[in-house]
C-alpha cells in the first residue's frame, strides 16, 4: 500500500504536490542547515556533485546539527503534535501536504526511504534514510533544543 493510501486510511487528509520537491529539499536547507557554510555543505556532500549523491541528512550523520537518533527519533516524531506537515524525498520532486495528521507515525514510513517530514513552518524534521540501522532516522528541531 502506497503512503498516500495508506494515510488516508487513516483519515489524514492528503494534497499530492508533485512538483515541489526541489522547493521544499532548499526550504529545507535554509531552515536546518543555514549554520553552515556553502563550503561546509560540499564537505559533507549535502548537494549531489560529480556524480556522486548527495543527501541533506548528512547534515545529522556528520554531526553538524544536533537530533535525536534511531528509536528516539522515531519515539519524538510519534509524540510531535502534527497537524499540517509536508513530506518530500531526497530524489524526486513529488511531494505530499498533510491535514489532520495527528495519527501519522513513524510506522507509516516503513516502506519509505530517503523521505523528510516537516510540519509547515519547518520548526522540526524526521528524516527516514536508505541506510536506517546505521544511519537514522533522524529527528531535530530548527531551534536546536532537543
Amino acid at each position: 500500500m502506497d503512503i498516500v493510501h495508506l494515510l488516508s486510511n487513516k483519515k489524514v487528509r492528503v494534497k499530492e504536490i508533485p512538483k515541489w520537491g526541489a522547493y521544499l529539499r532548499k526550504q529545507w536547507e535554509d531552515y536546518f542547515a543555514n549554520h553552515i557554510s556553502y563550503e561546509e555543505k560540499k564537505s559533507i556532500y549535502l548537494f549531489d556533485h560529480g556524480g556522486a549523491c548527495g543527501y541533506l541528512w548528512h547534515l545529522f550523520s556528520y554531526k553538524k546539527k544536533d537530533c535525536l537518533k534511531e528509536i528516539k527519533a522515531e519515539n519524538a516524531f510519534n509524540n510531535e503534535p502534527k497537524n499540517a506537515c509536508y513530506v518530500f524525498y531526497q530524489h524526486s520532486d513529488y511531494a505530499l501536504i498533510l491535514e489532520n495528521a495527528s495519527l501519522f507515525t513513524a510506522d507509516d514510513l516503513t516502506n519509505e526511504t530517503d523521505i523528510y517530514v516537516v510540519d509547515k513552518e519547518f520548526n522540526w524534521t524526521y528524516v527516514k534514510t536508505h541506510e536506517t540501522g546505521w544511519c537514522g532516522p533522524y529527528f531535530s528541531r530548527k531551534s536546536g533544543k532537543l
